[in-house]
């Protein structure tokens, strides 16, 4: 607790400027973009990119699972455990109970809480779960296949194996576990909504666009998990994209917004294989991706590793193979070079493209125009 009250102290001395996003260590700590910033992200902040195990959780014991398997059967259902994590399994999915028609009042209670245990919680990675919430977020989503109908959002179907077990989510079960507690405090939304929720949430808490938010996934069982392959591999190039973001529906401009997202975060070698962050400031959402990939020298990384590049200068940031085919490709390269110019129009279109990616697939209820928008707590 000790870092968030001094990330809020570092919030009230160095506001945000009106005119961009501004780098920053951790979440609630958000100094100007200069030199000094990030020659201290480097020195006092940043950790050996190679992550350790996540923590394991204490099992429970069998008379506890018993006694939840027996409540789920009395309720027509039945709990399975899985690596970790209690499953609820029906014939209609499991379906969350409580309010029947919560309002955007009650979504907003759920926002806030989600944003408070995110100011709570700074002990993962650079101090904010939020990058990975964000990814949970785009994982759920980017599954979608046009042709198809199958996959998206609508389901949280990552809650069981084969899905949760798919290479592209290794890492996730950190941000299902953060989520849980909240699920658990507010038992009526779906962990479908929630998640997305919480991406949308991650996304303004980190100081990115508003993200309009539409309620209205149902959980749905493993019957639903889609099939491997379906979200990028990130030693490919230009075609690959063009091939996954396409399967869903995006064009050449949405997919490089949406690339966008890897000014959060970093990559973890006992996940993804890959190590490092993409950005001095992965845990405030800016066009300094963009900007980097046009300007900072990239040359390949000497390690035991998978193919990436890193910059000359520090060799401290990376990229991969992905992110360097948006400059390779002269087509995607003009969208890098305007948001590189343009936080503002960054933030427009990667906004509406997040949207859509989290929208897809969902069999909504309500319109378009009735979408939610929620307050940040934190000042934009």
């Amino acid at each position: 607790m000790a870092t968030a009250a001094a990330a809020r102290a570092l919030t009230k001395a160095f506001p945000r400027s009106a005119s961009s996003a501004t780098s920053s260590v951790r979440l609630a700590a958000r100094p100007s973009r200069d030199t000094a910033a990030k020659h201290f992200f480097r020195q006092s902040s940043r950790r050996h990119y190679s992550s350790g195990p996540e923590p394991a959780k204490k099992s429970s014991s069998g008379a506890i699972l018993g006694g939840a398997a027996a409540a789920a059967l009395l309720a027509g259902g039945f709990y399975y455990y899985s690596q970790g994590e209690l499953h609820l399994k029906s014939g209609s999915a499991g379906q969350s109970a409580g309010l029947l028609n919560p309002t955007a009042q009650d979504y907003q209670k759920v926002y806030d809480a989600v944003a408070k245990a995110l100011w709570e919680k700074d002990d993962y990675d650079d101090g904010s779960y939020g990058p990975v919430l964000l990814r949970l977020a785009w994982h759920a989503s980017g599954t979608y296949d046009a042709a198809t109908g199958t996959g998206g959002s609508n389901g949280a179907t990552m809650r069981f194996a084969p899905e949760s077990d798919h290479g592209a989510n290794a890492g996730l079960k950190a941000a299902r576990d953060f989520l849980e507690p909240i699920k658990q405090q507010f038992p009526w939304i779906s962990y479908s909504d929630l998640w997305i929720l919480a991406g949308v949430c991650a996304v303004q808490e980190m100081q990115g666009p508003t993200i309009p938010f539409r309620p209205g996934r149902q959980d749905r069982d493993v019957a639903f998990c889609t099939p491997d392959g379906r979200l990028p591999d990130a030693t490919k190039d230009q075609n690959h994209i063009r091939a996954i973001f396409g399967r869903m529906g995006f064009n050449d401009q949405e997919m490089v917004a949406l690339s966008g997202a890897h000014a959060l975060g970093r990559c973890h070698v006992d996940r993804s294989g890959f190590d490092g962050p993409w950005t001095f400031s992965p845990t405030v959402l800016t066009n300094d991706y963009y900007r980097l990939l046009l300007d900072e020298k990239w040359s390949w990384r000497k390690w035991n590793g998978p193919k990436q590049y890193e910059d000359v200068k520090t060799h401290s940031l990376m990229m991969l193979p992905t992110d360097m085919a948006l400059i390779k490709d002269a087509t995607f390269k003009k969208y890098v070079e305007k948001y590189a110019k343009d936080n503002d129009a960054f933030f427009k279109d990667f906004s509406a493209a997040v949207t859509k990616l989290f929208e897809l697939g969902v069999p909504f209820q309500s319109k378009a125009e009735d979408r939610i928008t929620f307050k940040p707590t934190v000042s934009q």
